[in-house]
C-alpha cells in the first residue's frame, strides 16, 4: 500500500519587505531580471550578442547581503561558545556548522506550546515537564524539540523581535541531559528577548543571566533553529523534522528550509 507524505513548511522567507531582524543585521536582496545579466553573459560568451539570446533575455538572479544568521537558519555549538560539552566528558572546541552530524538534522519532532506565556517570560525545566506531560510524550535522544511561543504570531510585525519568551539555562540543559541535541523556536532568540534580559540583570546584578539558554551549549555541545514559523499548524509529535543547514566552511551558522514531515 502506498504512504501519503504531507510537507509543512517551517521558514520564514529571506525578503527585504518584512524586518526579521534588528535593521543592522536585516539581509539586503537585489533582483535582476533577464535582461540586467545579458552583460555578464556576453562577457563570459565572447562572439555573442545581445540578438543572440531569445526574447534578448539571459538569467534572472539575485545578489544577497546577509549573515549566517538571517532568516531561519541553524546554530552551530561554536556560536554560543568556543567550547563545549564540560558536563558532558570534557570541554573540548565547540564543532562549526559543518561539522553538525547529520544525524542530529533529520529526527522525530516534538513541540511544546508555549503561546500562552508572556514576552520575556524564561522557561523553567519545571514548566517543560510539565508541558510534556500535558502532551503525553516521553522525550527519546536526537528528537528535535521545537518551542511554539507568542512571536509566531508576530512576525511580520514591528514588535517580532521583542515577542516570545525564552528558554532558560535549566529548561535547555533539562532537554540535553535527556539526548535532545537540537532545539527550535519560532522566536527571534532562544534566549528571551534582550530588552527583558538586560532589564532583569540591572535589577538582580545576576550576570548569569546573559544568553543563559545559549550558553547551556558550554555544557553539552547542541544546536538550536530560531526563527521558525507556522509551529501552531503542527501537532505535539508524529512528525518528522528536516533541517539540514547550509555548508558553510567553519561557520557559526547556516541557512535552513525547515520542513514538518508527515508519513500517512
Amino acid at each position: 500500500m502506498n504512504k501519503t507524505r504531507r510537507f509543512v513548511d517551517l521558514s520564514i522567507f529571506l525578503e527585504n519587505d518584512v524586518l526579521s531582524d534588528p535593521p543592522p543585521l536585516a539581509p539586503k536582496i537585489t533582483y535582476q531580471k533577464h535582461a540586467d545579466t545579458l552583460p555578464e553573459f556576453l562577457a563570459m560568451l565572447p562572439g555573442t550578442t545581445a540578438a543572440d539570446y531569445p526574447d534578448g533575455e539571459a538569467a534572472a538572479a539575485e545578489w544577497v547581503t546577509l549573515t549566517t544568521h538571517s532568516g531561519t537558519h541553524l546554530d552551530a555549538p561554536w556560536h554560543f561558545h568556543s567550547t563545549m560539552d564540560a558536563k558532558n566528558g570534557g570541554a573540548r572546541p565547540s564543532i562549526t556548522i559543518d561539522a553538525v552530524p547529520l544525524e542530529w538534522c533529520f529526527q522525530p519532532g516534538v513541540k511544546l506550546d508555549f503561546r500562552h506565556l508572556p514576552d520575556g517570560h524564561v522557561v523553567t525545566a519545571a514548566e517543560v515537564e510539565a508541558e510534556l506531560a500535558r502532551i503525553g510524550h516521553e522525550l527519546q535522544p536526537l528528537e528535535i524539540v521545537v518551542v511554539n511561543t507568542r512571536a509566531g504570531s508576530r512576525y511580520g510585525h514591528k514588535d517580532y523581535v521583542g515577542s516570545g519568551c525564552g528558554m532558560g539555562y535549566e529548561a535547555t540543559m533539562y532537554l540535553l541531559e535527556r539526548g535532545v541535541r537540537l532545539t527550535g523556536t519560532d522566536a527571534w532568540s532562544w534566549d528571551a528577548p534582550f530588552s527583558y534580559t538586560a532589564r532583569r540583570i540591572a535589577e538582580t546584578g545576576d550576570k548569569s543571566l546573559i544568553w543563559e539558554g545559549h550558553k547551556a551549549g558550554r555544557d553539552i555541545g547542541y544546536c538550536h533553529l530560531e526563527k521558525l514559523h507556522n509551529l501552531e499548524a503542527l501537532p505535539a509529535d508524529g512528525f518528522l523534522i528536516s533541517c539540514f543547514p547550509h555548508k558553510v566552511r567553519g561557520g557559526s551558522a547556516g541557512w535552513t528550509r525547515a520542513v514538518a514531515i508527515f508519513e500517512g
